[in-house]
């Protein structure tokens, strides 16, 4: 049991005993911690560990300042998930399936928003039905749309055609801002019934034809920024200046031995470094090296608290909204080569066959050799290019353990999904000029295995020593879709064991019996579809995905708040010999609920960009035609990824003139009604590319003709 503190969890526990327990419905606060035998100079921490259960969701407040478990009332807390068509799907934190919301049943919610269900009915083969009874935390304060004005007032149209809401601009509240510039507009009323949203411009980003003001709207739109307060400013800046001066023999100087990073070749943040010791014949040392940002960002301060606001850096097509601020991203944290640096360290020893046999963990000084990129290592492992003597050894010596490290994982039945990613080249002026896919190269594999190991050894340490953690969690999936997943599979020809709950190895069989052959693509999406979203939590619940007992990151503190809050714990009590923190009730989990949202928004804009330039790029290519396959299917129609430019498209059912198609679900397929024509994923077409859409990030392709399969 982790320390969250002890007495939070248990006192948790002992609120949601009582509470289940109750034959007398809802309960009053002080009857709860009667009946919980909390004392009475307790009582005002027991008060705020309910206040903390409400806002997570997990307990609800009623009438009379009575509470009941949401479960109870069948209440489920959950983000929201907006439609193009005005309704919503809600994901319960608890897990499970998701509810649908239609739009009458939506009060105030936007996209994102972290809110309160109740469900009203359970339709029969379909989701729950639910309405949104409370709104407990907004994923956005503006949005990004564009200014129009008029006569009686100005509105903004949201760019997000999720948002069918136009925002009211009273006359005073529009800026500088003139008839079709794009604009932030900050939410002054969310609206209620028929009255929309009334918001001020705050921000005028310009013209959408302007270079860079495409991609700049997806950032706004999702609540991004690369401008950091000034007060945030003037902390990085000291923080910069007299970090390095603090600098005491509680780090040990290993400034002499040989470590280094393997990044991309235009990275500026580098969060991590390897080095690797031969101890003893067939032991070796690998060094994890992790910059020591916990001692520029002192919890509590600006610092911390924008970058808990912020939760991850994104990526976006042209350019990086960094968590923290470039003084210390991109520097004086930066594991930057040939100049000395912070780190926290843990030393792992291990046997060529991945076995770890022991561990360390040190604050210390390093100074890394020149930055490698993985195109230079990936040279070095073919013989093909070389660095120095001593670090083509130690990059071949760091290749085998590493082998030998995802061999064991594997062995424990670890998922390898290789689900492709685009890679998309722009010009000088940001305009897309190719599209390829993103090579994943043998140097990737290395640096991943010892990161995901040194996650494991840490995380293992945090559970065994009981202290308290944000971990990475990933959960099976459930009976419901585990029962589908076998049924859908049963009808192509492949099983999977019958057991009450599935095994990580039981899907790893499955993906390798089928690498190369013409089904990989179907039983591959259709795994994919079948899993959790990973996501943080204070309890360890497991990584299905990687088959780890106990997982969570610490090996990326500049750019995710996670690996931070490990990291002050890390330092705090495997390092140094300090007890384990005490955290206040639900502060942890109101930690991780926040981070597992901004790591959701921050994907989101991360494909958003990408799709936006993707669209971009296809718009010259209108009417031309290529080869691709299907990878998904709707009853609206299927959508095609193109092989040559790995860009996705949809051919709608309505443009198969040929027959009346109706979609299967049970074999993820449009099947004509008369001539039986099948249309499934995996399958080869040509397409010809017949429209685009910009605002709405969308391509359309016309059928052109089916090809042959090729195992």
């Amino acid at each position: 049991m982790s320390r969250r503190g002890r007495g939070a969890e248990s006192g948790e526990a002992k609120v949601v005993e009582v509470l289940a327990a109750s034959t007398r419905g809802p309960l009053k606060p002080k009857e709860i911690a009667r009946a919980a035998g909390v004392a009475t100079s307790e009582y005002r921490r027991f008060k705020r560990l309910l206040t903390g259960l409400e806002r997570a969701g997990k307990i609800y407040r009623v009438k009379g300042h009575r509470y009941a478990l949401s479960g109870r009332l069948e209440l489920s807390p959950g983000i929201v998930s907006l439609t193009r068509a005005g309704d919503a799907f809600v994901r319960p934190d608890a897990g499970g399936g998701d509810l649908f919301v239609p739009a009458k049943n939506l009060a105030t919610a936007m996209d994102g928003d972290h809110v309160v269900t109740r469900i009203e009915s359970r339709p029969r083969g379909r989701s729950p039905v639910a309405r949104v009874i409370k709104v407990l935390d907004r994923a956005r304060e503006t949005i990004v749309g564009t200014f129009h004005g008029s006569r009686r007032f100005d509105y903004v149209v949201p760019m997000d055609r999720r948002l069918s809401k136009d925002v009211l601009v009273p006359s005073d509240a529009g800026g500088d801002a003139t008839d079709g510039d794009v604009v932030v507009v900050r939410l002054d009323s969310y609206g209620e019934g028929r009255v929309g949203p009334v918001g001020t411009v705050v921000k005028v980003l310009g013209s959408l034809s302007d270079p860079g003001v495409d991609v700049l709207a997806v950032a706004h739109g999702f609540g991004l920024s690369s401008d950091f307060p000034p007060s945030v400013m003037a902390a990085a800046q000291e923080a910069a200046e007299l970090g390095m001066g603090q600098v005491t023999d509680e780090w040990v100087d290993r400034t002499e031995m040989l470590v280094f990073t393997i990044d991309p070749a235009d990275a500026k943040d580098h969060d991590d470094a390897l080095s690797v010791t031969e101890i003893a014949e067939g032991r070796f040392e690998v060094g994890v090296h992790i910059a020591d940002v916990s001692h520029f960002v002192p919890e509590g301060g600006e610092l911390d608290i924008e970058a808990l606001a912020r939760g991850t850096s994104v990526y976006l097509v042209d350019r990086t909204i960094p968590m923290l601020p470039e003084a210390l991203s991109a520097y004086v944290c930066s594991l930057k080569g040939g100049v000395e640096r912070l780190a926290v360290s843990v030393f792992i020893e291990l046997d060529p066959s991945g076995q770890v046999h022991g561990r360390r963990y040190e604050r210390t000084r390093v100074r890394c050799s020149d930055g490698l990129s993985y195109e230079q290592v990936q040279a070095v492992l073919d013989g093909e290019g070389s660095v120095s003597p001593a670090v083509d050894q130690a990059i071949r010596t760091l290749d085998d353990l590493a082998r030998g490290v995802r061999a064991l994982r594997e062995q424990r039945g670890a998922l390898d999904l290789e689900i492709g990613e685009a890679q998309v080249v722009l010009d000088e002026r940001g305009h897309p000029v190719d599209i390829r896919r993103r090579e994943r190269l043998e140097s990737h594999r290395l640096i991943e295995d010892f990161m995901v190991l040194a996650n494991e050894v840490v995380a293992g340490d945090m559970e065994a020593r009981d202290i308290a953690a944000l971990y990475r969690v990933h959960e099976p999936p459930s009976r419901e879709r585990a029962d589908e997943l076998r049924d859908l599979l049963g009808r192509i020809g492949h099983r999977l064991p019958k057991r009450k709950s599935l095994e990580p190895r039981d899907l790893q069989h499955l993906l390798l019996a089928v690498r190369g052959r013409h089904e990989a693509a179907l039983v591959s999406t259709v795994v994919l579809r079948s899993l959790a979203k990973a996501r943080y939590d204070d309890k360890n619940l497991g990584h299905f995905g990687l088959a780890s007992s106990a997982y969570l990151h610490f090996t990326s503190p500049i750019r995710r708040y996670p690996d931070l809050v490990v990291h002050r714990e890390v330092v705090r009590s495997l390092v140094g010999r300090e007890p384990p923190r005490v955290w206040e009730p639900g502060e942890l989990a109101s930690i991780a609920q926040r981070a597992s949202a901004r790591e959701q928004a921050a994907a989101e804009a991360e494909r958003a960009s990408v799709a936006l330039k993707k669209v971009e790029f296809m718009e010259r290519h209108l009417g031309d035609e290529f080869e691709g396959k299907i990878s998904g299917v709707a009853a609206f129609g299927f959508f095609v990824t193109l092989e040559r430019y790995f860009v996705d498209g949809l051919v709608h059912v309505n443009s198969l003139r040929d027959d009346f198609y109706r979609l299967q679900e049970q074999t993820y397929a449009l099947v004509g009604e008369r001539g039986r024509r099948t249309y499934r994923l995996g399958d080869r077409v040509r397409v010809q590319v017949a429209r685009v859409d910009k605002e709405a990030r969308h391509v359309d392709f016309l059928l052109v003709r089916t090809l042959a399969n090729a195992d």
